[in-house]
């Protein structure tokens, strides 16, 4: 029996529940397609057919069974190297962590097996989850980079492989690789999914994100892995909110967004200064434009600043043995081992300064639009790209999603980045489940 792996993975979820496709008809046509594909986009670190074998044969027992199944049952996920599984190899692309296997899940992975999902394998990540780029390529054009640090995550989605991945973002490792690709990535709020067993880069700024196809897949990914974790202080007792069913409704009215051109705009491709031109016009009254604050101009700076002196302290252990590691992550630990603690105090202060600064505009639309990434994926895989229009808003602990809606001449994808308020992610998601819809009929 072949297994149509096309439809958007909440689709596939509701096949799966109702019997109409079993777990392991899924795993295998995924397999096959990880098989074919593997040697050239190289987006798994580590990746055991056998393995994802049995967990779907249990599934599919279990459901037979009567018992009842989870939210994910039978639905496939891939995990960036950074998040730690059982008896499984996390090495955070670094060679010095080579042949590291956990003992213990991360806490998101629990909620991953609670929910009924398939661990289908750990996908390449840039060394320590910073700018050494791996050896992934962009499904669209193996010459160009996939993005990163999420770089296996976003392909693996893209190409076919799974339909749904976990990446992380410090900077702009979920959104940018994301708009790379041609895919969907979900930044939520800071501190909406705990990071227990993932790799800490910078507990500011570290957040955890999600890849898929749509605005729809990723918010029930999402919801699966938030909720309170006791070993992540970000997060705190809440209820979890309901991102799929609000995802799925109908706005009460059209919304309305607020086009911003943040700093670096100027040095954007041409080709995406021309989609932003042709997309105003065809949202008409639906879209405003208006300036962020000149404050703004420092928040790549301030960020870095930030990233930087918590990368010396967080990547200790690795600087003993610098000499092991790539040439950007060492320049970036020396340059956090230089940064003064008056100057790392006073950064921290930025994101409530900015933040206020977006407030105003928040209340007067649905979102914020503006673009996830400076341009097309660039040529080579010596960078993972630029995250200028990304940090920003990791910096504020804003939600952000990427949705695939451009072409570039050279035929890579380009996407659209929508931001909402801090704890704003349902009424976000359901905007950007809107606006891809709005796309599909417009023929984006």
């Amino acid at each position: 029996m072949a297994a149509d792996t096309s439809p958007e993975a909440h689709v596939l979820r509701d096949r799966l529940a109702s019997g109409a496709l079993r777990a392991l008809d899924l795993a295998e046509a995924l397999i096959a397609r990880i098989e074919a594909r593997e040697p050239e986009i190289r987006a798994f670190a580590w990746f055991d057919a056998e393995f994802v074998r049995q967990q779907a044969r249990a599934l599919d027992a279990h459901r037979l069974g009567g018992r009842p199944i989870g939210p994910l049952h039978g639905l496939p996920v891939a995990l960036k190297d950074v998040i730690d599984t059982a008896k499984i190899p996390t090495e955070n692309g670094c060679a010095l962590d080579a042949g590291r296997v956990p003992v213990k899940d991360a806490a998101l992975v629990t909620r991953l097996k609670q929910a009924g999902a398939i661990i289908m394998g750990k996908t390449v990540t840039t060394e320590l989850a910073y700018l050494q780029p791996g050896p992934t390529r962009n499904p669209h054009n193996p010459a160009h980079t996939p993005g990163g640090s999420s770089s296996g995550s976003a392909a693996a989605v893209a190409d076919g492989m799974v339909p749904l991945a976990i990446g992380t973002q410090t900077g702009g490792s979920v959104i940018r690789p994301a708009s790379f690709c041609g895919v969907t990535g979900y930044k939520p709020s800071f501190g909406a999914i705990g990071r227990t067993g993932v790799l800490m880069q910078s507990p500011t700024l570290d957040t955890m994100g999600v890849f898929a196809a749509s605005p729809l897949d990723a918010a029930m990914l999402a919801e699966v892995l938030m909720g309170h974790d006791a070993g992540d202080p970000a997060t705190t007792p809440a209820p979890v909110p309901h991102l799929l069913e609000v995802a799925r409704t109908a706005p009460p009215v059209a919304p309305v967004l607020a086009f911003v051109r943040p700093p670096g705009w100027d040095q954007a491709h041409p080709d995406l200064h021309a989609a932003f031109g042709e997309l105003a016009e065809a949202l008409g009254d639906q879209v405003f434009e208006v300036p962020l604050p000149n404050a703004f101009d420092q928040a790549a700076e301030v960020r870095a600043r930030i990233n930087h002196a918590e990368m010396a302290r967080c990547y200790h252990r690795y600087a003993r043995n610098r000499a092991a590691l790539g040439e950007r992550t060492r320049a970036a630990i020396e340059e956090g081992e230089a940064i003064l603690a008056r100057d790392y105090l006073a950064a921290l202060d930025w994101a409530d300064v900015l933040y206020a600064g977006i407030e105003e505009i928040c209340a007067r639309c649905d979102a914020i639009l503006c673009p996830a990434a400076p341009g097309p994926a660039p040529e080579g895989l010596e960078s993972t790209g630029d995250s200028i229009f990304n940090g920003l808003w990791t910096l504020m602990g804003t939600p952000a999603v990427t949705i695939p809606a451009f072409t570039a001449s050279n035929g890579l994808p380009m996407g659209v980045q929508l931001v909402g308020p801090r704890g704003g992610d349902a009424r976000l998601l359901r905007t950007a489940n809107w606006f891809h819809g709005w796309l599909s009929e417009a023929g984006g």
